[in-house]
């Protein structure tokens, strides 16, 4: 079902839509107002200090200070000290490759080149994405100065300069996320989520009560749907927990999300309740509130059985949806006994420096490819022209690519607007109308704490509009704020300005022109090769060495799990792609965006039927069962492969597979209660048992929703 805003408006009301849709973006949401005051408060700060003390880089250390992590004091210590190590190993590095190639200009441009690439690809494929992240940005701002015509002493001095005042800009950020966090109590994950569902529970309960919905609930939807879950995600991606922990966290901000979306477009649809239909979306509603009260007590929310079918609602279409939607999040917590035990590190308890497979996908190989060619043309562009000003091109080429993972054509209007806003209108607009009359840092700091909040609060907003904040920052900053001085130049504003557009315009020349695909095309191929990950993650083991199979198995799970995680951004950028394929595309989307939740959970019921075929301590099953759970299982993969053929090709599904599992599964579950009184503890089949069914319904019903997903629709091949 499609959530709000999803198709594109009729040409007469574009405009309202636009206005609509910008409105939502800019709506204050919970927390978005301490948030965005952190973020000025931080970067401000740090403007002070670089103006008092006459120290370079203010413009690069003001934006790390704005755009800096603070999903959580602990990520943010742990942040910290990351930032030490990279910037550290940044400096060090760049300080004796600098000294090995300097005199040499071919040997200098290979080892920019390298640089260039090995940031790009760490950028992608490092399992510490914050330490890359901290050794590229100041190997890209440093690369440029040692360029300069200038004695070598200076250029080491430089250097050491930049790592001291972004690790500066890091202390300040923490600092400060130190007092914050000892004036605030609670949990940046579960209280969003927490409040989402208890605007779906208002909702439900006002359909219950016979009580006409109010503007402000149907506001506060809406603003959930557009707003969206990258945030939280965001928090999952940079969790320093288990594994566990991420999955079943990051199922269930999918679900949530899911819900949001089901009960925004509700809003908009009029249909009769009778008695017995109240008394069905009272149940729904009252398992809401336990669900937000468990998870606010830190405890796995408790399985849910609703009286009656979950389908079948001709009144109030979408309700069948949203009922189903709630009794799958308990089930994703279905190996946990509380929130508190995913603490632990990865099972396999050795930290790597590259994340799961990473070195056989090519994904980052190309990423790595096309973020050096980006910074590379840009380095030969402004030196063949020796425009050294203009530089700032390679560290826009890095900044953008912080962002260019999943992202599609809308960034690239981001990019543009952000830098044409933050350099020409707000950059240059303050150099003419407003610098000439500031001699003093209290009064640029006037000008700058709203400029700062501006962009904050559009960095704040959805993926949709994000990135425009992030660029408006970065223009405005790099023009009036990089040196220990009032910029009135309009020359340096310009050639900033000028190297902002350069790095833009080659980034869209390497990640829009190579390689490149339609957000849709990827969206799709993206979903089914998850599909198909699921179905070997069902055939594991598949080697008999344990320690093999066990690796092996996890990469997979942590493929799956980032591969959520992209479906989920290819499926916000096709809503800003245009062209023939547009309705198609879209149509799928929707489709997609209802079968993943519970591919979700599925894959986390998957993990835990795993730990029987691994026959791991607590988990061990008799030699004739365990062959038949190989048995359900390969014909459950089969299925699995099959519904990935459906969504890439349109093939039929096989018929009878869902009665065929129906079979095994039942010939499993005789075998089971024959086996439980000599060789299984007491309980042990019983869960097991849930387990499998639990199992079979998802995927069976995944099966009959994909083969009944219409021919003509989003699932035919692209041309």
């Amino acid at each position: 079902m499609a959530s709000i805003a999803q198709s594109l408006p009729a040409p007469a009301g574009r405009l309202a839509w636009f206005r609509r849709w910008l409105r939502d973006e800019l709506t204050p949401y919970s927390g978005r107002t301490l948030l965005v005051a952190r973020m000025v408060a931080s970067a401000a700060l740090v403007m002070i200090i670089s103006m008092t003390f006459r120290l370079p880089y203010g413009g690069y250390s003001a934006l790390f200070a704005l755009t800096l992590s603070r999903e959580s004091l602990e990520g943010t210590i742990r942040a910290v000290w990351m930032i030490v190590i990279g910037f550290a190993l940044a400096g060090a590095y760049v300080l004796a490759a600098g000294m090995v190639v300097v005199g040499n200009p071919m040997l200098r441009f290979l080892w920019v080149a390298a640089t260039l690439f090995f940031i790009f690809y760490a950028i992608s494929a490092t399992n510490n994405y914050g330490a890359a992240v901290r050794f590229g940005y100041l190997a890209v701002i440093a690369i440029p100065l040692w360029d300069r015509q200038i004695a070598p002493q200076d250029k080491v001095t430089g250097t050491l300069w930049l790592v001291g005042t972004l690790s500066m800009a890091s202390v300040i950020s923490l600092l400060l996320e130190m007092g914050y966090v000892a004036l605030r109590r609670g949990n940046d994950l579960i209280d969003p989520l927490t409040e989402r569902l208890a605007c779906v529970q208002e909702l439900l309960r006002s359909y219950a009560d016979g009580r006409p919905f109010d503007e402000a609930m149907r506001s506060a939807l809406t603003r959930f749907a557009t707003l969206g879950t990258s945030r939280l995600r965001g928090l999952l991606r940079r969790s320093t927990k288990g594994p566990q922990y991420v999955q079943e966290m990051g199922a269930l901000v999918a679900l949530t999300a899911r819900l949001v979306d089901l009960a925004a477009n509700l809003t908009y649809l009029v249909g009769h309740a009778t008695d017995a239909d109240r008394e069905r979306i009272g149940a729904v509603a009252d398992q809401i509130g336990r669900i937000r009260r468990d998870l606010s007590n830190n405890v796995v929310p408790r399985a849910v059985e609703f009286s009656g079918q979950t389908e079948g609602w001709p009144h109030l279409p979408l309700l069948g949806e949203i009922e189903k939607t709630v009794s799958l999040i308990p089930e994703i917590f279905s190996g946990s006994q509380s929130l508190g035990i995913f603490e632990p590190p990865p099972e396999d308890g050795r930290p790597s420096v590259f994340a799961p497979a990473a070195l056989f996908n090519p994904e980052h190989l190309k990423f790595g490819l096309r973020g050096g060619l980006a910074a590379i043309l840009c380095y030969v562009v402004f030196n063949a022209l020796f425009w050294p000003e203009i530089s700032t091109a390679m560290t826009t080429c890095f900044v953008t690519a912080l962002g260019t993972i999943g992202a599609s054509h809308q960034k690239q209007i981001l990019r543009f607007a952000g830098a044409v806003i933050g350099g020409f209108v707000l950059g240059m607009g303050a150099q003419v109308f407003i610098l000439p009359y500031i001699d003093t840092i209290a009064g640029f700091t006037v000008l700058f704490v709203p400029v700062a909040a501006f962009a904050a609060w559009i960095a704040t907003a959805s993926p949709r509009l994000s990135y425009l904040g992030v660029q408006v920052a970065f223009g405005f900053f790099l023009v009036n704020v990089q040196e220990f001085t009032i910029q009135t130049s309009l020359a340096v504003a310009r050639d900033r300005v000028v190297g902002v557009l350069l790095g833009l315009s080659m980034m869209w020349l390497a990640f829009d022109r190579l390689w490149s695909a339609p957000a849709g095309v990827q969206m799709k191929k993206t979903f089914a090769a998850n599909v198909r990950l699921l179905a070997q993650l069902a055939r594991e083991p598949v080697s008999s060495d344990f320690r093999t199979a066990f690796e092996r198995a996890y990469a997979l799970r942590e493929t799956i799990n980032a591969h959520f995680d992209k479906v989920r951004s290819l499926a916000d950028s096709v809503l800003f792609e245009f062209g023939s394929s547009r309705q198609r595309d879209l149509e799928l989307r929707s489709f997609i965006r209802q079968w993943q939740p519970q591919l979700r959970a599925l894959f986390l019921m998957r993990v835990t039927s795993l730990k029987y075929r691994l026959q791991l301590p607590g988990f061990e099953l008799p030699e004739n069962v365990r062959l038949l759970q190989q048995a359900y299982d390969d014909h459950s993969a089969h299925m699995l492969e099959e519904m990935a053929e459906r969504i890439e090709r349109n093939a039929p599904l096989a018929e009878n597979s869902i009665e065929e599992s129906q079979e095994l599964l039942n010939g499993m579950i005789e075998e089971i209660q024959r086996e439980e009184p000599a060789q299984l503890l007491p309980g042990h089949a019983e869960s097991f048992v849930a387990l499998l069914q639990r199992i079979d319904s998802l995927t069976t019903s995944l099966a009959s929703e994909i083969a009944a997903f219409p021919a003509s629709g989003g699932i035919q091949p692209h041309h």
